[in-house]
């Protein structure tokens, strides 16, 4: 059932958020389990000697080594993650933490969303980059954070850089950042794990002298990337309507839909910022082209978001951006400058 309301939005996220952190183990297992296949195949470990069935008894008699060691893995990732998702996120983007007196303006207008909510001031991070993008980040309270990039702080306003603050802090109000953080922390290593078992194994050799071993070789990646498709299900488990949401609380932040409208133009087409793909989910704009990636988008289209803030919101899309920020005439055209 699709969220509706605040306080059921902020249920679903923490329903997700849970299962995602049972579902990392049994994920992990699967990969293991997937891996233990493929290394008999290949001859790395020993199999029974008998049939494909005995093999295959034979590597789930290992899930008891198996089990245990990915509840290990999974425990010893989940405390590494929950104390340093930052450091991790701060390394895959390139952000730096500042303070009040290297952005004055942008920590104030951070500050000033906080306070209004009775939010301790989430801390300010900026990406040296020209794209136009930002993104909240953090799992509990007094370790939030928001992220701009500088392109983003040239190319808006006061108040579109308002409304951005805003929309990143509906995130954090709403509990979306902490299943955001999740999923591309937690999931995401499971597809980092896969992508370097699966190329690595390209450099083994041997299982010629098992007759069982091209049969548990696939059997073993099909097993595994059943764990990386998980995997992929759990990043389009982030419902696109939390940007809707979030759009839609921006407003209620700001009383402005026209400046929350205005900053999505300038971001259109503009918000291009290197970073994994699990991470991308987190940004304030994740705009794919083409219709696989469509379909696999973290986010609803820029026109969608503005339909949506024009009709419910009550705001004006002053249509696309192209960089001139002057005096414009009634309908829309640039004064030229004397």
């Amino acid at each position: 059932m699709a969220a509706v309301g605040l306080q059921t939005h902020i249920w679903a996220n923490n329903t997700r958020s849970t299962l995602l952190l049972i579902g990392f183990p049994v994920m992990l297992t699967l990969v293991l389990f997937g891996l233990e296949l493929v290394l008999m195949g290949f001859g790395v470990l020993p199999n029974s000697g008998g049939t494909l069935g005995d093999d295959i008894n034979y590597a789930v008699g290992m899930l008891a080594g198996t089990i245990p060691l990915a509840v290990v893995v999974a425990l010893i990732w989940f405390a590494i993650a929950w104390f340093g998702n930052q450091v991790m996120i701060d390394v895959m983007t390139g952000a730096r933490k500042v303070e009040r007196q290297d952005a004055p303006e942008l920590y104030n207008l951070l500050e000033n969303l906080a306070i209004s909510r009775g939010l301790r001031t989430p801390s300010l991070r900026i990406i040296e980059s020209d794209s136009l993008n930002a993104f909240a980040s953090g799992i509990r309270e007094g370790h939030y954070s928001v992220t701009v990039t500088r392109g983003l702080i040239d190319a808006l306003d006061r108040d579109e850089m308002e409304a951005v603050l805003a929309h990143e802090m509906t995130h954090v109000i709403n509990k979306d950042v902490r299943t955001m953080v999740v999923a591309s922390i937690f999931a995401g290593i499971i597809s980092v794990i896969c992508q370097l078992v699966f190329r690595g194994l390209f450099y083994l050799r041997g299982g010629k002298d098992n007759k069982n071993a091209l049969p548990l070789i696939l059997i073993g990646f099909a097993v595994a990337g059943i764990g990386y498709v998980f995997a992929i299900v759990i990043r389009l488990m982030l419902s696109r309507t939390r940007e809707y949401v979030a759009d839609a609380g921006a407003v209620e932040l700001t009383k402005n839909p026209d400046s929350m409208i205005a900053a999505l133009r300038k971001v259109s087409g503009r918000s291009k910022l290197e970073a994994p793909d699990d991470v991308q989910g987190m940004f304030l704009d994740n705009e794919r082209a083409g219709f696989t990636d469509a379909l696999f988008a973290t986010h609803p289209s820029i026109d969608r978001r503005i339909a949506a803030l024009v009709k419910f919101g009550g705001g004006r899309d002053p249509g696309a951006w192209d960089g001139f920020d002057g005096p414009v005439t009634g309908d829309g055209t640039a004064v030229p400058v004397s």
